[in-house]
């Protein structure tokens, strides 16, 4: 399944646009401790967290993850929407949290 079927399905708000929209995600993480995730995250992997700086995406670059969903909408820095799109990251919202977002990934057969 692609980012972009993803993002249609759950009703996801595409920040970055249509980058990455083509991405396989393979399967799901959901960690808000970038070093954590930097450990246990795999490639190809859909991150779901909280935190919202620049951070995030070099975490996502460095792992090759698919894309990043923010729960509950939260506000994300200006900064990282940018610095998102230069890397060719996606990033979408979700009006859900993120224990909503992960279980609606599953019902779409990912995350087993």
């Amino acid at each position: 399944m692609t980012v972009g079927q993803i993002c249609e399905k759950l009703g996801l708000k595409p920040l970055t646009g249509d980058i990455g929209m083509d991405r396989e995600v393979k399967g799901v993480y959901i960690c808000d401790l970038l070093s954590w995730v930097m450990a246990h995250a795999h490639e190809g992997d859909a991150w779901i967290t909280i935190q919202t700086h620049t951070n995030i995406v070099a975490v996502a670059t460095l792992l090759e993850l698919s894309c990043i969903i923010i729960p509950e909408n939260a506000e994300i820095e200006e900064d990282t929407i940018k610095k998102a799109i230069e890397e060719g990251i996606p990033i979408m919202a979700s009006d859900n949290n993120a224990f909503m977002v992960a279980k609606n990934l599953i019902s779409l057969g990912l995350g087993d």
